[in-house]
């Protein structure tokens, strides 16, 4: 193996480095794990996802609470990502990844609704101490959607399934 050779192979590992930091945000968001989307940045990032910023470290406890008051179910899928490394700094990066958001919320009347949102992340990665996090995300709106739910139209029945849960009982934790 030659050197241009083993510098692919090393900047594949980085990327995939990266691409575990992008899945392990996503479990956390939606298991409502705080400690795992604060492994997910910096303790000095910064994180604009519109209706907040600030802080990634600080936004980790925001978003859960935020999440537990305003839906019942969540799914975040992190899809075409592409990282870049920085040619100037092997410490950096820069990715682009779509962010799908659903999430499933009762209104005030009790109906339930599925809320989609339809986004990017926009990420600057620095390896630090020899891991990869998130020193700064923007969240990209492309667009989104809410419909009402009508959960008679699905035809299996749901209840025979394990069912998920937003904590560490859920069974990725065991």
């Amino acid at each position: 193996m030659d050197s241009q050779d083993a510098q692919r192979l090393l900047q594949a590992a980085e990327k995939e480095e990266i691409r575990d930091v992008l899945m392990r945000y996503a479990r956390g968001v939606d298991r409502l794990d705080e400690e795992l989307i604060r492994s997910c940045y910096h303790e000095d990032s910064y994180d604009d996802h519109g209706h907040w910023r600030g802080n990634g470290q600080d936004f980790a406890g925001f978003i859960v609470e935020s999440l537990r008051e305003r839906s019942h179910h969540t799914t975040h899928a992190v899809a075409n990502v592409l990282i870049e490394m920085d040619p100037l700094d092997p410490d950096k990066a820069q990715s682009e990844s779509y962010s799908l958001a659903y999430l499933r919320r009762n209104d005030e009347t009790g109906r339930e609704w599925l809320d989609f949102f339809s986004g990017r992340y926009v990420d600057r990665f620095e390896r630090r101490n020899g891991e990869w996090r998130i020193s700064h995300r923007v969240v990209v709106h492309d667009w989104s959607i809410s419909n009402p739910l009508d959960s008679s139209a699905f035809p299996l029945p749901m209840d025979s399934f394990i069912q998920g849960k937003r904590d560490r009982t859920d069974p990725v934790y065991q």
